[in-house]
């Protein structure tokens, strides 16, 4: 934490930020990958991908297929999603 009259951020900090934002803007959003090669014709075949479950994830699907199904409309609502206290 800075003291008083320090500044929040440094120099290097802001390089870093900078840096990251980038990085990110050049970033597909759906896989993250860079778009400037992703969209190359020349990596049409470059990239395989494999299908994993997040088990988090499909927590928070389930719960909201039950409340649709209990007639609830989807609009604006959010899914929290926790792990689980372990038994004591």
């Amino acid at each position: 934490m800075p003291g008083p009259g320090e500044p929040l951020w440094l120099p290097e900090d802001r390089w870093w930020a900078l840096a990251l934002a980038e990085l990110e803007a050049a970033a597909c959003r759906d896989c993250g990958h860079p778009v400037g090669e992703t969209t190359d014709a020349t990596a049409e075949f470059a990239y395989d991908a494999q299908v994993v479950r997040c088990h988090a994830c499909a927590a928070g699907a389930r719960r909201m297929a039950a409340v649709q199904e209990d007639g609830v409309r989807p609009d604006g609502l959010q899914v929290s999603i926790y792990r689980r206290q372990e038994p004591s």
